[in-house]
């Protein structure tokens, strides 16, 4: 038996919720006054609308914006997980995810973001 507070111990979803948590920190560093009203949320898979098929896409992420200036990233993670095949590449994809979709938000090109990304 793993102590609860060991890393082994972590289920997918709660790595899932970290890789999110670090994306969202990073970019904060530079962006903190930008995403103040920006809410990140995870969700397992997107609702998917009646007629769309696999072949049209799954998405990974959706962007809310609300008409109070309040948004809301949702990534979701099982089409994320199906799409890597290591800890390293999910990481990344996560963290390319939320730099797309906070340029979206913000109206600017991902590489504005985060020139790294």
């Amino acid at each position: 038996m793993t102590p609860s507070e060991l890393p082994i111990s972590r289920t997918r979803a709660q790595v899932f919720d970290d890789l999110v948590l670090d994306a969202v920190e990073r970019l904060e560093r530079v962006w903190a006054r930008e995403l103040a009203y920006v809410e990140f949320m995870v969700e397992d898979v997107p609702e998917v609308p009646p007629g769309v098929t696999a072949e049209d896409g799954i998405p990974f992420s959706r962007l809310e914006r609300a008409g109070t200036g309040q948004a809301r990233i949702i990534v979701y993670r099982r089409p994320v997980e199906i799409r890597t095949t290591d800890p390293d590449e999910m990481a990344l994809l996560v963290y390319d995810t939320v730099v797309e979709e906070v340029a979206n938000l913000l109206g600017l090109e991902p590489e504005t973001v985060d020139p790294e990304a």
